[in-house]
């Protein structure tokens, strides 16, 4: 009898420390899964990564879905140019500046980033449409760097409803539906793609009437806007 309660304790033992391991299995296989891309990674993931970063300017080798050496650079390169941890591992607060979201990302967040790139993308549609696809990033770019100086509001919806900022508020194109150039514009915008070179102004030369603005040091011209600081 007492060799049977051995066994059956022995048995119960085992089938526990089966289950834990495959427990445990799991939780670090998961995780494992949801250790964001880093050097050495392979995927669909990393193929994303690497066209945002190759459509910016921040990335120039093939887009082949394999986390190499001159990915992880360009990946810091992009985490340095916008205030993020620069380690090249493609975390989430820098796949969040890329706008490339896992399924476990929140409702919430994707909500808030869906709000700012249709307002954005309105503004964008309303100010340049017509322009080059660089020149509408650019017009978005602006309203970004304004974000981040300090002499303007710190929000997207502050910067573009700033008394007398844009002319598409005051004329009242900015309620007008934009289409998927304008949407794909404002996301690269948001995501860190600045053609302006930190331009903080925009104007058309051929318009503009206001003798300050054409004293502001130029960094680019690109369509009709000339772009400065």
């Amino acid at each position: 009898m007492k060799l049977k309660n051995k066994k059956r304790i022995i048995f119960i033992l085992t089938i526990f420390l089966l289950v834990l391991g495959i427990v445990f299995y799991i939780f670090f296989r998961n995780n494992e899964v949801e250790a964001l891309s880093k050097y050495g990674s392979r995927g669909d993931e990393v193929i994303q990564i690497q066209t945002k970063l190759k459509r910016w300017g921040y990335y120039n080798g093939n887009i082949d879905g394999i986390y190499g050496s001159q990915t992880q650079e360009a990946v810091r390169y992009f985490q340095r140019k916008n205030g993020l941890t620069v380690d090249g591992i493609a975390g989430p607060a820098t796949l969040k500046a890329m706008g490339i979201y896992s399924s476990s990302s929140s409702s919430s967040s994707s909500s808030s980033n869906t709000s700012n790139v249709n307002l954005l993308a309105r503004l964008i549609y309303g100010e340049a449409r017509g322009e080059p696809y660089t020149g509408q990033v650019a017009v978005g770019a602006v309203v970004m760097n304004r974000v981040k100086n300090s002499s303007f509001p710190n929000s997207i919806s502050g910067v573009i409803y700033q008394s007398g900022a844009f002319d598409a508020v005051k004329d009242g194109q900015i309620n007008l539906t934009p289409d998927s150039t304008a949407k794909k514009a404002a996301q690269d915008a948001i995501n860190g793609w600045d053609p302006s070179y930190g331009a903080i102004y925009y104007f058309n030369p051929s318009t503009a009437t206001n003798k300050w603005i054409w004293s502001r040091p130029m960094t680019v011209t690109i369509g009709r806007h000339r772009f400065c600081k």
